[in-house]
């Protein structure tokens, strides 16, 4: 195949990146190639179109057509001359852009997107069937030896591509006027009934929940991607969507993978540290991050840059670069883009637009928002009317809707979802239990949802999850409630005073998973930010715990978040006397000079600083007796950050002033030799 391969994933639809054969090619590579790319193309035959349908297998019969000519030519080995060479690359190229367009009418979820884009895609079949027929036209088939009726074949095709009448489908028609219609009552405010959304989905054969679902994921995805003007289509076919999903479906329907699916990408994002998503060259979040053939993976702009310096090695390896592609890297960009959306972080670079959570706080359209906000009301009288399968599937729902989205989480919030929520928490259901607090997670990031599930009584239901959940995910997505509410600083004293909280969540660092220990470690943090808590997060044997953790775990950013917990303990007299009791300097000492975290390198200087600061001389003369500290510490100064640098130069003052008073000469003569730097 002369075609470069594209994953269907990858490639945007409706764009076709189509190369031209080489002009050195050899006419026979050109016509194996050619007789690939066709037979490809009649695979599409038996691939379901849910629109689209006349054009597509018009275009597929001419081409299967024009395979029996190539294969004619291949078989009797004729010589080609120079004008069918030239012939044959154009269709080359052109087959190319058909099996790509017929690739969008097929994929999977896109089906609606492809209805309400009829024109565009009946435009687009236009085009190429008419080059096809320009190119056959040209074509010198009396100067090539093939049989008359071969022959006979070409001419009807090339005569039939010139007058095709390439048109929208009276059906697609249809259809596409429904979805305005209804689209254009959501507009106004009015509900659609429910026999017409329904005509709608049949005649894409939309048929199960996990098929709206995928529509959905497609439309989200398209979102992503979208240029400013196409944001409010996309985001009313959004609400279409997700308003059919809710109320024509009442089952789930997705497979026990789906659902891991959903369990495993929280507790990835979850774990996941800023830091590795920053590019090495810029130190930038990287928007289109691409892996080299070295395995290092950089921000695309960053790398191009770097290759047309003319650079042949490796920015981050310096290993020589066995070629120059760049190979996307789609997990982790999918990965940064809902850490973004989940923390506010906008990631709009030249064009290049992201899920950033900024552009979900006002709906993309008026039909959205009102799609959004009748849909709101179902789920909430479901919550409170429905069937234990109903109110399993509407738990669901909102977990979905509230992921990445501030709108649909006030819509949903404002519909009176949070009381009933609360109440399933106490099912003995696991499957609810587990979408009611994966539920209220979501609403919780809302300033409101905060507000409505504290004055609800909501704390002591939490909690309870916490410590007696049915299952660890329900478990560890309490904690992780639990770090939200307490960003809200007069909350972190109403759920440190609740007696089960931080033994619970001590408890979830011993015994849970790499994402329950994290959820644990940052939910006590954000309890620790209220002094009043310390001494209880103290006394549950948290220290030892951390210290274990950052002495044995293959976890970074779980190392990184102990040792910004540890700090914050270490403020106060117990947490030094804890942390000095436990002879813990020379882990510390050997994290500081290993750790590539900027953040764990100004924790480790908080923890001594804090130590030596509470615990005198007898701290400073433990802390002295490593010589490789103060090497460290000067690193700090000059590579962290300027409230990194700030402590390690007061560490280093403290560090001197020690060895200046101290009579004993050999355990501090190693700062004799130190350089000296300004310290305050």
């Amino acid at each position: 195949m002369i075609q470069k391969k594209f994953n269907e994933v990858d490639r945007r639809i409706f764009y076709f990146p189509a190369v031209r054969p080489c002009e050195t090619v050899s006419p026979a590579t050109l016509l194996g190639s050619l007789i690939v790319l066709s037979q490809n193309i009649g695979n599409y035959q038996s691939k379901f179109l849910a629109t689209q349908r006349r054009n597509s297998r018009e275009a597929i019969r001419k081409i299967g057509i024009l395979l029996v000519f190539f294969e004619e030519i291949h078989d009797r080995g004729l010589i080609l001359p120079e004008t069918a060479v030239l012939c044959f690359s154009e269709l080359h190229l052109t087959f190319q852009k058909i099996r790509f367009l017929l690739e969008d009418c097929s994929r999977e979820g896109a089906r609606l997107w492809i209805l309400m884009k009829s024109e565009m895609v009946v435009t687009q079949f236009r085009v190429l069937i008419r080059t096809v027929a320009t190119a056959l036209d040209i074509l010198p088939l009396n100067s090539m030896d093939i049989c008359g009726e071969v022959m006979e074949l070409v001419e009807l095709v090339a005569k039939q591509a010139r007058k095709a009448r390439i048109e929208i489908d009276p059906n697609d028609e249809r259809a596409m006027r429904r979805v305005l219609s209804v689209l254009d009552l959501f507009e106004k405010g009015i509900e659609t009934e429910f026999q017409v959304l329904k005509w709608v989905l049949d005649y894409l054969e939309i048929k199960t929940w996990s098929d709206c679902n995928k529509e959905i994921k497609f439309l989200e995805e398209q979102w992503v991607e979208s240029e400013e003007r196409e944001v409010p289509f996309l985001s009313s076919l959004l609400g279409f969507m997700c308003y059919c999903r809710v109320r024509i479906f009442d089952t789930l329907d997705y497979q026990n993978a789906d659902q891991t699916d959903v369990r495993c990408n929280m507790e990835v994002i979850s774990c996941l540290n800023p830091e590795d998503f920053r590019c090495p060259i810029s130190l930038e979040l990287m928007i289109d991050p691409v892996t080299v053939s070295t395995g290092q993976t950089y921000d695309r702009s960053s790398i191009q840059k770097w290759l047309k310096a003319g650079h042949t090695i490796c920015p981050k390896t310096g290993e020589k670069l066995t070629n120059t592609e760049l190979v996307p890297n789609t997990n982790l960009r999918k990965l940064i883009h809902q850490f973004c959306a989940d923390n506010g972080v906008s990631l709009a670079k030249t064009g290049k637009k992201t899920r950033d959570i900024a552009r979900t706080i006002l709906p993309g359209s008026p039909a959205a928002a009102e799609a959004m906000k009748f849909l709101s009301r179902i789920v909430a009288r479901n919550l409170v009317f429905g069937t234990c399968e109903q109110k399993n599937k509407t738990a669901y729902e909102i977990r979905l809707l509230a992921k990445a989205n501030i709108f649909n989480r006030s819509c949903l919030i404002e519909a009176g979802t949070i009381p009933p929520l609360l109440n399933l928490l106490y099912s003995f259901n696991k499957s609810i239990q587990e979408n009611a607090i994966a539920a209220l997670l979501k609403l919780s990031k809302h300033a409101n949802g905060k507000k409505i599930v504290v004055e609800n009584g909501g704390l002591r239901s939490i909690v309870a999850v916490l410590k007696r959940g049915i299952c660890l995910e329900a478990k560890q997505t309490a904690a992780a409630t639990i770090f939200y509410l307490s960003s809200v600083k007069g909350y972190r004293r109403l759920i440190g005073e609740i007696d089960e909280t931080i033994p619970a969540l001590v408890d979830l660092i011993k015994e849970g998973t790499p994402c329950g220990k994290k959820n644990g470690v940052v939910a006590l943090f954000g309890l620790a930010l209220y002094h009043g808590n310390r001494q209880r997060v103290i006394d549950a044997g948290t220290i030892p715990l951390l210290l274990h953790i950052i002495a044995s775990s293959n976890k970074d950013e779980l190392i990184v978040d102990s040792l910004a917990l540890l700090a914050t303990l270490a403020e106060c007299l117990d947490g030094t006397l804890a942390i000095l009791q436990a002879s813990s300097f020379p882990l510390i000492t050997r994290i500081l000079q290993s750790t590539t975290s900027q953040a764990g390198k100004e924790h480790c200087v908080s923890i001594f600083l804090s130590c030596c600061t509470n615990g005198g001389d007898e701290a400073v003369a433990v802390l002295a007796k490593d010589t490789s500290v103060m090497s460290s510490l000067y690193s700090v100064t000059t590579d962290g950050t300027a409230q990194a640098s700030k402590k390690a130069r007061s560490l280093i003052k403290m560090l001197h002033k020690f060895h200046e008073t101290s009579s004993s000469g050999q355990g501090c003569q190693a700062f004799t030799n130190e350089q000296s730097v300004h310290v305050w």
